[in-house]
């Protein structure tokens, strides 16, 4: 484009380079460059005198070298120095920058650009000011203002006059050394600047194109013409109508904007109605929504009370639960001690015979440690199976004495045990291993998977709180680790506590009334207000109770006299009194706190 034919609807963008605060130093008076007077002469053609700038000194006159060696005063400094010495530089350097175009006869600023932060180098957004008239797109010339804020206040940095016919070609923004505070401008055909020399561009290669004569030009140029005339004529007679329609009265007939006015009025009382209405049923709502809260407040109220109540009763039988919470741990704990006496007593588990470390035997059935011979004969086959068998029912058993559920549940069937597999991703129908030899080689793996999972259940029972968390060191001492768990369940300070009693003997005494004998309606044992083993039924002693039977059965022989009498008694009143285990043809089963037993009477 040619520098006459540049306008401002032309401009696009404006960049900033190398933003300084400094004070800005032109050429010196002497320099002696080749295009100096080429430059000046153009100036005066073009545009008005430019301003002065300040002349170097001798000292910066000197030439430098291109080769001279970097200073670096920052080789020996540790980094958090480097990273304040970098701070400060773009501290003192990085400021917050926008720019306004103006130009002269208007008051306000043509254009006014969004604002960059914290930077040295700025490209602005591109504009366009086609639609600020004609006025202002076909000029020439403009200023520009650069505002900038260090701190907290906004400071005019830099004015400048602004020829379009006078700037200087770059092309692009690479390869270029910009001096301080650097304007450069995006117009529709490039990339101009002031302050760096211009350089020729490129030869567009396009085909030559016919243009438009002198005349078609001038006939161009009265059209503009006319137009603007047109639309300067159109602004005047809408500003003379305006003015005559103020000036004029307005019409002495009222009636239509009266009427006009009171249906405007009508449709505003209207309205206002409907939002009363609206508004007086939003009242009545929110008045019952806050009766609704008062008396769920009040209900609430009643039962957090209520609540507080119970907290403090609570609070006073607190000491009497724990101290009867603890005194039945530690009854629990008693009995669990002297089951599992009785339990190690029921299935001895003694050392084997033969010797061999870690070798025991269970009721006198001796069984390996996991390692056996799967060749040997079927008596050990069955000696092995009746062992497995021992310690399954010690197991099972155990789960129920120890509250500790068994991973793998167990099927106690003496000799024809047998362990069930519920976790592993099995067939339903394979999922029950025998305790026992079948012959076979899957039978033999079934077998060692069974034995496998029993000693997973002791290794269970072992690490459980009631056992107290017993380390097992090597799950296939089978009767080992049984008789340690055992050994530990039946530890304590405290003596084992005794059988409770009272089952043999209240269950005879339902059965004498039942045979038609009054007993003693005071006495500690009846017939229908307590079961045997219950609390009510063990609240009196041993000996009491022993006293209290002996009287009852005498008092009932001497009444009745009958047969059923007679046989109470074995000798005289001195001698034993007749129980079910003194009796000849009694033969009882009962269930005394989990045990079964089996009375047999004897002559």
């Amino acid at each position: 484009m040619l520098p006459q034919n540049r306008r401002l609807r032309h401009l696009q963008g404006i960049y900033l380079r190398n933003l300084s605060f400094t004070r800005p130093c032109g050429r010196a008076t002497d320099d002696l460059d080749a295009d100096l007077l080429s430059n000046k002469l153009q100036t005066r053609l073009d545009g008005p005198t430019p301003q002065l700038h300040h002349a170097h000194s001798s000292e910066s006159l000197l030439p430098t070298r291109a080769n001279a060696r970097r200073r670096s005063t920052l080789v020996n400094v540790s980094p958090i120095t480097r990273q304040k010495q970098l701070e400060y530089t773009i501290e003192s350097r990085a400021a917050d920058v926008f720019f306004s175009l103006h130009c002269n006869g208007e008051d306000e600023p043509v254009y006014i650009s969004e604002v960059g932060e914290r930077a040295i180098n700025f490209n602005f957004r591109f504009f366009d000011l086609s639609q600020a008239g004609p006025s202002i797109t076909r000029r020439s010339q403009f200023i520009i203002k650069i505002w900038a804020k260090r701190q907290h206040s906004w400071t005019l940095l830099l004015t400048e006059q602004v020829d379009l016919r006078s700037l200087n070609f770059l092309g692009s923004l690479r390869n270029h050394q910009f001096p301080p505070n650097c304007l450069v401008f995006h117009l529709v055909d490039g990339i101009y600047s002031l302050q760096l020399s211009s350089t020729k561009p490129e030869p567009k290669q396009a085909p030559t194109l016919p243009t438009s004569s002198y005349n078609a030009l001038m006939k161009l140029s009265n059209l503009d013409n006319s137009i603007q005339d047109a639309l300067a004529t159109r602004e005047a007679l809408t500003a003379q109508i305006n003015s005559l329609l103020e000036r004029t009265p307005p019409a002495s007939d009222a009636v239509p904007q009266a009427q006009e006015s009171a249906l405007l009025a009508a449709k505003y009382v209207s309205a206002q109605t409907r939002a009363v209405r609206s508004a007086q049923a939003r009242r009545a709502e929110l008045q019952a929504s806050i009766a609704a809260r008062r008396a769920a407040i009040r209900d609430g109220r009643a039962a957090q009370a209520k609540a507080a109540e119970d907290v403090a009763h609570a609070q006073s039988k607190l000491p009497a639960s724990r101290a009867l919470l603890a005194a039945t741990r530690e009854s629990i704990h008693g009995q669990r001690r002297r089951i599992c006496e009785d339990l190690s007593r029921i299935y001895a588990i003694t050392p084997d015979p033969s010797g061999t470390p870690l070798s025991f035997q269970i009721c006198g059935v001796p069984l390996p440690n996991t390692d056996y011979d799967p060749t040997s004969s079927s008596s050990a086959e069955d000696s092995l199976s009746a062992g497995l068998g021992y310690v399954a029912q010690l197991t099972h058993a155990l789960q129920f004495y120890l509250s500790v559920p068994l991973p793998y549940p167990l099927n106690p069937f003496g000799s024809r045990s047998s362990v069930r597999d519920d976790i592993s991703l099995l067939p339903n129908s394979q999922r029950e291993f025998p305790l026992f030899l079948r012959g076979g080689a899957t039978a033999q793996y079934r077998f060692d998977y069974a034995w496998f999972l029993l000693n997973k259940d002791v290794e269970a029972l072992c690490v459980s709180a009631a056992a107290a968390g017993l380390k097992v060191v090597d799950i296939r001492h089978t009767l080992p680790n049984l008789k340690y768990l055992l050994y530990v369940c039946s530890a304590g300070r405290e003596e084992v506590p005794e059988r409770r009693r009272g089952g043999v003997r209240g269950l005879w005494a339902g059965r004498l009334s039942g045979k038609g004998k009054k007993a003693d309606d005071g006495a500690s044992v009846s017939t229908t207000g307590s079961r045997p083993g219950s609390a009510d039924s063990e609240a009196m002693s041993g000996a009491k109770q022993r006293e209290q039977l002996m009287g009852r059965v005498a008092g009932s022989q001497s009444q009745n006299g009958s047969a059923d009498g007679q046989s109470l008694v074995s000798g005289s009143v001195g001698s034993s009194i007749g129980l079910p285990f003194d009796e000849s043809s009694a033969t009882l089963t009962l269930r005394t706190k989990g045990l079964r037993e089996n009375v047999g009477a004897h002559a």
